[in-house]
């Protein structure tokens, strides 16, 4: 059952990452075309290589990058002529003229950015061209600096209007692996408990632990969609929606700080024999649909009302264990469980605050009906 769950959630990831790539693939293809023959037959270039290749550069780059990514090719291709130019006014042209310009572009444009990247790329490369062909070529600076214009331009209109990606879909495609991570492994650790299986909770810590990728991916993709609702104005009304995640998104990562917390002292617990009253699986169990019903809910767009229930009755369940006596390791269980909540609420959109007392008074309430 398990090897088949798990050969369904590869063939599933599969197709998300198919679906990705015939997108990009097709931007890129629509971009490079569309940009040859704005600069071709609008502008009168006979052979505009850059600005497809410029188009394509913009499409490539990661998701949320974009934008940005056409400013710092603008500015690199601007920067690189101009410094190449200067230069070679007063040097001359040649080999070592060459390594001068081309070394001077990249060391300006290195210190007003402070890292590598598009920008410098673009310094070094029209550095080169201009210290290279620009005897034989006259104005190609000029020649060079509009096709990069019309690239970016292009590029940002390809993804922005013509064939923007949904910028919730994006959200969900990289929150899936994650939530369902969360989900499978919170499970496993209420089984541990119950079972009183040590090595189930410590297996589960670490498939946890190897979330890590997928949580990088989670924010590069929000980065993302913010860009897509900020420019492509068929998705303007999903920008509420991306803000919503964005700011939820840093409590969504302490929850999984607190759920590997919570492998930790379960496993933790058991090697030390303790006695896990029996409310603690039932609010692990909980938390686990609580995230999966955050997920269901967040794609409508709607408030998650039905996850911030069960998020409150696993503070509820949480706090009926304690009504036993703990021994330290299994009141850390219980520690980790409030936090855990605690968290899932702020994540929802409630200020910490509201959430911590919501979260103590589901725990109390249980407590008074015990």
């Amino acid at each position: 059952m398990r090897v088949r769950r798990h050969g369904g959630e590869m063939g599933r990831l599969r197709l998300r990452q198919l679906e990705i790539i015939l997108v990009i693939a097709g931007q890129a293809g629509v971009a490079a075309a569309l940009s040859w023959a704005v600069a071709h037959n609008l502008l009168d270039r006979p052979f505009p290589i850059f600005a497809p290749s410029a188009a394509v550069g913009i499409i490539v780059a990661a998701l949320g990058q974009r934008a940005r990514r056409t400013v710092e090719l603008m500015l690199g291709v601007a920067l690189g002529l101009v410094v190449g130019n200067l230069l070679l006014l007063v040097l001359g042209f040649g080999a070592w003229q060459l390594g001068v310009v081309v070394a001077l572009a990249i060391t300006v444009a290195l210190l007003l950015t402070g890292r590598s990247g598009a920008l410098v790329a673009q310094a070094g490369s029209a550095a080169v061209l201009i210290a290279t062909l620009s005897p034989g070529e006259p104005d190609l600076e000029w020649s060079r600096l509009l096709d990069a214009a019309v690239g970016g331009v292009v590029g940002l209109v390809v993804v922005g209007l013509l064939l923007p990606v949904n910028p919730m879909r994006v959200i969900d495609r990289a929150a899936t692996p994650i939530i369902t991570t969360l989900h499978e492994q919170l499970q496993e650790i209420a089984h541990a408990m119950t079972e009183r299986d040590a090595g189930r909770a410590v297996r589960a810590l670490d498939r946890l632990r190897a979330v890590d990728a997928d949580v990088d991916r989670l924010h590069e993709s929000l980065q993302g969609a913010e860009e897509v609702a900020l420019i492509a104005p068929r998705h303007w009304r999903r920008r509420h929606d991306v803000e919503r995640y964005l700011r939820g998104v840093q409590h969504f990562d302490r929850v999984m700080i607190e759920c590997r917390g919570l492998a930790r002292w379960t496993a933790t617990s058991l090697q030390n024999g303790e006695r896990l009253p029996a409310e603690l699986p039932v609010a692990v169990r909980r938390l686990a649909e609580a995230l999966r019903l955050l997920r269901q809910e967040s794609r409508t767009g709607r408030p998650p009302t039905k996850a911030l229930r069960l998020a409150l009755a696993t503070a509820e369940a949480a706090g009926r264990a304690r009504v036993h006596p703990l021994e330290r390791y299994a009141d850390g269980v219980v520690t980790r469980l409030f936090t855990a909540v605690s968290d899932l609420i702020r994540s929802i959109g409630y200020e910490p605050d509201r959430a911590n007392r919501m979260t103590r008074a589901a725990a109390q309430r249980a407590t008074r009906d015990a």
